[in-house]
């Protein structure tokens, strides 16, 4: 796979981020809903970044583990096959580290500090 850098907003800052030609879209889409995510917690009364990121990704998170329950409950036949549902959450948690690296490294405008879990 060759590696690639793209440039993504995330909070209303540019950001330079590693992928494959085959992950970016994927990459792309899944900043689109976090910058999503983020302006929706901001618009909801987190003023810092970090809180409306944190927020966002506990967001993400449980709408991510409401989808994997209501699919092992579901007592329908699914028609995606064990290999594909293997595949995606390997690049789920490559996304999630890529976010991880992100979050560990994004600072606010005038304070150039890197965000400690």
């Amino acid at each position: 796979m060759s590696q690639q850098r793209i440039e993504v907003t995330l909070a209303g800052q540019k950001i330079t981020l590693a992928t494959s030609t085959e992950h970016e879209p994927l990459l792309r889409a899944a900043c689109v809903l976090v910058d999503e995510q983020i302006k929706l917690a901001i618009g909801g009364g987190n003023r810092s970044i970090e809180r409306a990121s944190m927020m966002a990704a506990l967001k993400i998170a449980g709408d991510f583990i409401t989808l994997q329950k209501n699919a092992s409950q579901s007592s329908t036949p699914s028609n995606v096959s064990s290999d594909e549902v293997t595949r995606l959450q390997a690049e789920i948690r490559a996304l999630e580290d890529q976010v991880d690296a992100l979050m560990q490294t994004l600072s606010l405008p005038g304070s150039p500090r890197p965000i400690v879990p």
